[in-house]
C-alpha cells in the first residue's frame, strides 16, 4: 500500500513539475511572439512616418495628380485609426486580417504614387525624392523580413501550445494558438518598390 502511495505521489510531482516547466516555457514563447510583433509594427510605423515628407515633396511638383495624393493620405489615415496594440500580437485571425488588409491598401496607394511620380522628370531628378524612395524600398524589405520572423516565432509558440503536457492546460491559462501572416496576392500585396535612377534599379537593404 505504501509503495502504491509513493508511486502516486511521485507521479503527481512529476506532472506538477512538468506542468510548471511547460507553463514557464509558454510564457517565454508568448513574450517572444509579442516582441516579434513589436518589430513588425515598428517597420510599418516607419513606413507611415515617411509619408508626410513624401507627400510634401511630391506636392512641390506642378500639376501632380491630386487624386493620387489623396489616396495615399486617406490610406495612411486608415492605418492610424487601427486599434491593434503595437506591442501585443493579435489574438485572432480576424484582427490580423484587418491589420493586413489596411496595411496592404496603404502599400498599394504608395505604389501607385511612386508609379505616377515616374512621369515627372523634376521629381526623379530631386535628391530629396530619391532619398525617400530609397528609404521606402528599404522599409518594404525590412517589413518582409520581420513578417517572416514573426511567422517563425508564432509557429514555434503554436507547436508548444499543442504539445503534451501543455495541451491539457494551455487553453485554461490563456495560451491559445496565434494567427500567422498569410501570403498576399493582388491588391493586398505589399508594394515591390523598384526604382529607376537613370535607367538603373535601386536595391535597398
Amino acid at each position: 500500500m505504501k509503495k502504491v502511495l509513493v508511486i502516486i505521489v511521485v507521479a503527481v510531482l512529476v506532472l506538477v513539475l512538468g506542468g510548471i516547466s511547460s507553463y514557464n516555457g509558454l510564457v517565454g514563447k508568448q513574450q517572444g511572439v509579442d516582441a516579434a510583433w513589436a518589430q513588425v509594427s515598428n517597420q510599418y510605423q516607419r513606413r507611415a512616418d515617411l509619408v508626410p515628407n513624401l507627400v510634401k515633396t511630391v506636392q512641390g511638383s506642378a500639376d501632380f495628380e491630386k487624386s493620387t495624393l489623396e489616396s495615399v493620405t486617406n490610406a495612411r489615415a486608415s492605418v492610424g485609426r487601427m486599434t491593434i496594440d503595437a506591442n501585443k500580437a493579435p489574438e485572432t485571425a480576424e484582427k490580423l486580417e484587418e491589420f493586413q488588409k489596411t496595411q496592404g491598401a496603404f502599400g498599394g496607394a504608395l505604389q501607385r504614387l511612386l508609379v505616377v511620380a515616374e512621369r515627372y522628370p523634376d521629381l526623379k531628378a530631386s535628391a530629396g525624392f530619391r532619398d525617400l524612395q530609397a528609404q521606402l524600398e528599404g522599409t518594404e524589405n525590412r517589413i518582409a523580413v520581420e513578417r517572416g520572423r514573426f511567422n517563425d516565432v508564432v509557429k514555434e509558440y503554436n507547436t508548444s501550445v499543442r504539445k503534451v503536457p501543455a495541451v491539457f492546460f494551455a487553453g485554461m491559462l490563456g495560451f491559445h494558438p496565434k494567427p500567422y501572416f498569410q501570403a498576399e496576392s493582388g491588391a493586398e500585396k505589399a508594394p515591390d518598390v523598384n526604382f529607376d535612377f537613370g535607367g538603373k534599379s535601386g536595391s535597398g537593404k
